[in-house]
């Protein structure tokens, strides 16, 4: 037998063994083994951070939604239904074209200047807005009391948490329009407030979607 052609199969054979082995453990035993600890130790971030509600998924935790009605015929933008509590403003870099089938906003930032006309005219129709929308008869909110928050998007757009202090100032508004007593929605609020993680990082906040899972269930038993 030719020594070298000898040589050649054993190599070949030798770089197929290797093939084998290194697909077996990279493609199949550490994908399964990370999964598998994935699900074991962070089951509910491996999944997406699911928030379930009368046992289905609608939504995640990670994620803000909006709480709009309808859009009105000849409107461009729909009304925030403001017998929930409301999310940031969702200015991100535009809206989806290319899967039609979903009406999504582009996650990224505004990108504009402090002192830009377009950006100083948002914030300022949104300070007008929130202080109209959640004043209520014996309830009248002022312009130093909204907070940044409530006036601005944040770097992502899609934000699902907002500050305790804007939720505190939704909650005559959405006492008055769910026919609920304001100690009963301000409870809920103190309840969903969390604190900074690990008691340094962030800022204190509530999440909306948990929030108005909550506001829900608290309006089908009154």
């Amino acid at each position: 037998m030719n020594t070298s052609v000898s040589n050649t199969g054993r190599l070949l054979w030798a770089g197929l063994r290797a093939l084998l082995v290194l697909t077996l453990v990279t493609g199949v035993i550490y994908p399964l083994a990370v999964t598998g600890v994935a699900q074991a130790l962070f089951h509910d971030k491996a999944n997406g951070s699911d928030i379930k509600a009368d046992g289905n998924v609608v939504g995640s935790s990670l994620i803000g939604q909006a709480y709009n009605l309808p859009l009105k015929k000849g409107h461009q933008t729909p009304e925030p239904d403001l017998k929930w509590f409301q999310g940031r403003p969702q200015n991100g870099l535009g809206s989806n074209t290319v899967n039609t089938q979903y009406k999504l906003i582009l996650s990224g930032a505004t990108n504009r200047s402090a002192d830009n006309k377009d950006l100083v005219d948002w914030v300022s129709a949104a300070k007008a807005a929130v202080i109209d929308d959640n004043s209520v008869p014996g309830y009248t909110v002022k312009p130093s009391d909204v907070p940044a928050d409530a006036v601005t998007s944040s770097g992502s757009g899609l934000d699902p948490d907002i500050s305790p202090a804007y939720a505190d100032l939704q909650v005559h508004r959405v006492a008055e329009k769910n026919g609920l007593p304001v100690a009963q929605v301000q409870k809920l609020v103190d309840e969903h407030t969390q604190g900074r993680t690990l008691g340094f990082i962030g800022e204190p906040r509530v999440n909306v979607l948990e929030l108005n899972i909550a506001l829900r269930a608290l309006t089908a038993k009154s």
